[in-house]
């Protein structure tokens, strides 16, 4: 079935340039309505311009859609707010949210300034927080809503020099994992993209032909599959070069060792095994690992109500 988003009302943040505008441009040409939203700054994060953000509204506009541009600050809360109101006041609501503004600070942590640090968590942790924040109630209201996080493989499985850019994106991974269970009876579905783009990012760090390969428009597919009325939730969707494939953060089956002066020395021998991801499986919730340990333990585990 071909996802239609006519009539919906979406939000794209970062989306001047890059993976963001083509998002914006993909979202806008299966119907939804835009608010393009960048702070028109340099990949640092500083500066800032509605330019950008204008540019791409009217490409959607010229192309025959619907699309306001804004350049709020994620960092800003009550930004984020007038923003949601203004696209509420516009449009009547607000279904879709992708969280793709972000900043780089690259350096390793030995001589990485905590400020740079700092910098990049507002950015990507609080900037999704605060959009989330803006569009929760709403959603909540109308039993309907669509958020996505972009979280990376920094994140996922490291990258040297970015300490402060894996753990923000990871933390995302945390939010998400949250929101989509406290989101799920409102009509709520929150999943994660991880993708791999040529975008300003990533000049200067991989040959040329490696860069086109990885064209942003092949990521954005998988953004319109996460905001379908069909999407999932709670999923990491990784895509790049025009492959996707899901993460999962699993819990491999592991080894009762029970207690005793020896049972760290047994781990360290053990590691094989507790590593071996035959049996393995991906927890419905932060409960599900005390869940299973109680299980291998002897116990039949209690579940809240």
């Amino acid at each position: 079935m071909a996802i239609d988003l006519t009539g919906r009302v979406a939000i794209v943040t970062g989306a001047g340039g890059g993976l963001g505008r083509e998002h914006a441009l993909a979202l806008a040409g299966r119907g939804a309505r835009v608010v393009v939203n960048d702070l028109g700054g340099a990949v640092d994060g500083s500066g800032g311009s509605l330019a950008a953000a204008e540019r791409v509204a009217e490409e959607i506009r010229t192309a025959g859609g619907q699309a306001i541009a804004s350049s709020a600050s994620v960092t800003d809360f009550a930004q984020v707010e007038a923003m949601v109101e203004e696209a509420t006041g516009r449009w009547g609501a607000v279904d879709i949210l992708v969280a793709n503004a972000g900043i780089l600070r690259d350096r390793s942590f030995a001589k990485m300034a905590l400020e740079d640090f700092r910098a990049v968590l507002e950015v990507h942790v609080m900037g999704s927080v605060h959009c989330a924040k803006a569009v929760w109630p709403g959603m909540r209201d109308r039993n309907y809503g669509r958020i996505v996080f972009t979280t990376s493989s920094s994140g996922l499985y490291g990258n040297f020099g970015q300490s402060n850019y894996g753990a923000a994106k990871m933390a995302l991974v945390g939010l998400m994992n949250t929101l989509a269970l406290e989101g799920a009876r409102y009509g709520i579905k929150v999943n994660c993209l991880a993708p791999t783009a040529g975008t300003r990012m990533l000049e200067g760090l991989m040959p040329a032909e490696q860069l086109a390969a990885l064209d942003p428009a092949l990521v954005s597919p998988a953004v319109l599959a996460l905001v379908a009325e069909a999407a999932p939730t709670r999923t990491v969707l990784c895509a790049g070069a025009g492959s996707f494939e899901i993460a999962q953060i699993t819990l491999t089956r592991g080894l009762h060792l029970g207690g005793g002066d020896a049972v760290a020395e047994r781990i360290l021998d053990e590691l094989g095994r507790l590593a071996d991801p035959a049996g393995q499986l991906v927890p419905e919730d932060g409960a599900g690992q005390g869940s299973h340990e109680l299980a291998k333990a002897g116990f039949v585990p209690a579940r809240a109500g």
